[in-house]
């Protein structure tokens, strides 16, 4: 029996109040495959970082974007619930909006990680010279930026908020 009619089977033998969760559930499959696929039909060769190698990378992007922000300010912009709020609340300069698009597809994007703000996982993308912003908009809390953490590219959740692009060095 093929897969699509095991699933039929299951969902014919459902209720219609469990058949709710089960759409949700799809729905999240579906657009995390299709943002995946957008990535890979550009070229980008993906993995991902659990565990140990995750915890890494999150730490690589603190220390290079935010190590020169004291605790006490990253405590008043909650900065353990949200790492953007430091470009939110202007803490750290940053490009905004069509600016910061820009910015980041301009920049050299040879291999990135992807960290999420919610999730357990970091993705890596290799060959990922073609991705641009709009490959990122379906994705909520995202902090994209090069092997070399010489900038960071931010969406957020908030339509008002964002997207942020970050240069290291600062911008001339």
């Amino acid at each position: 029996m093929r897969i699509k009619e095991k699933i039929k089977k299951i969902l014919d033998n459902l209720p219609d109040e469990e058949l709710e969760k089960v759409y949700w559930t799809v729905e999240v499959l579906q657009k995390d495959y299709l943002f995946r696929k957008n990535l890979q039909d550009k070229g980008a060769i993906l993995s991902e970082l659990f565990q140990k190698e995750a915890q890494s990378v999150n730490e690589l992007w603190d220390n290079s974007f935010a190590s020169d922000i004291s605790m006490d300010t990253k405590k008043a912009v909650y900065y353990d619930q949200i790492k953007w709020h430091i470009f939110s609340y202007q803490i750290k300069n940053c490009l905004k909006e069509e600016a910061a698009r820009n910015a980041f597809d301009a920049a050299a994007k040879d291999e990135l990680y992807v960290m999420y703000q919610n999730k357990s996982y970091v993705l890596m993308l290799k060959n990922a010279k073609d991705t641009v912003s709009t490959d990122f908009d379906s994705e909520e809390d995202i902090y994209i930026f090069d092997k070399d953490l010489t900038w960071t590219y931010v969406h957020t959740h908030e339509s008002y908020c964002g997207p942020y692009f970050h240069l290291a060095g600062g911008f001339k």
